[in-house]
């Protein structure tokens, strides 16, 4: 235990300039203390004392501000900075090497028996305000930005940011929306706002740019041909495919 417990020490020294002596780190870090109470709940919660478990995770949250359920599983030198507002669920598993600022969750997002927290692969370190969410698997060394919302797997090695998307409206129309891919392909801008299945409002907005840009172009063939029956020559000619180099400097006008 007291080896178990040298680790988590040297773990802070590691993972945090501000740590100056051991003293300081074993009277003033509340992640240290929360996961040396989590140590005791768990082996309760495994020899099925749990209401004394779950008491002892209680009363570490009222000390530490941190909530992390006596069944979840954690590895070694497993390190929360700051700490207040950390939630971990009960059917989480955290590897070694782990590395949680404050306000994480790592929740669940079902109320059904069995597995339904995520998984924490050894190395990843999880960024201040960030949710993971749901029975997914975050791969090694992942790295998981503040405030981001993360409700896949990740693989190992990955960096995510920001919050997920919601799905504000998804188009019922199969002709229509077939229609926009392929006026999308015809023009050579391979918008994500082609695809109903992303969850992102700013792509609902560019699907409706596009569809106003197919009316558009369809009026002005209808326009050409009408000339053309009345004996008037008209150019014909297409603009060519959008290239990402010209999107993204309109974008960088914009946020500028």
């Amino acid at each position: 235990m007291f080896e178990r417990i040298k680790e988590d020490i040297d773990s802070v020294f590691d993972r945090d300039p501000a740590a100056r002596t051991r003293f300081e780190v074993l009277l003033n870090y509340p992640g240290l203390h929360a996961a040396l109470a989590h140590r005791w709940a768990h082996r309760l919660w495994l020899a099925d004392w749990k209401g004394l478990a779950r008491f002892i995770s209680t009363l570490s949250r009222f000390w530490t501000g941190i909530e992390i359920h006596p069944g979840a599983r954690i590895g070694r030198r497993f390190f929360i900075d700051h700490g207040m507002g950390v939630v971990i669920g009960e059917t989480a598993e955290i590897g070694d090497d782990v590395t949680l600022y404050h306000g994480v969750t790592l929740g669940g997002t079902s109320w059904d028996a069995g597995k339904r927290h995520p998984t924490l692969a050894n190395g990843v370190v999880v960024g201040a305000g960030a949710k993971v969410l749901g029975p997914i698997t975050i791969g090694e060394c992942a790295r998981i930005g503040s405030n981001a919302v993360v409700v896949k797997s990740v693989p190992d090695g990955a960096t995510v940011v920001g919050p997920a998307g919601r799905l504000l409206m998804r188009s019922q129309d199969d002709e229509r929306e077939q229609a926009r891919r392929d006026y999308a392909e015809r023009i050579g801008f391979q918008a994500y706002a082609a695809n109903p299945d992303l969850p992102d409002p700013v792509m609902a907005a560019l699907r409706d740019v596009l569809d106003h840009m197919q009316a558009a172009d369809a009026r002005a063939d209808r326009l050409c041909e009408a000339l053309r029956a009345a004996g008037i020559e008209v150019c014909d000619q297409r603009p060519d495919a959008i290239s990402a180099e010209t999107i993204a400097t309109v974008q960088g006008q914009t946020t500028d």
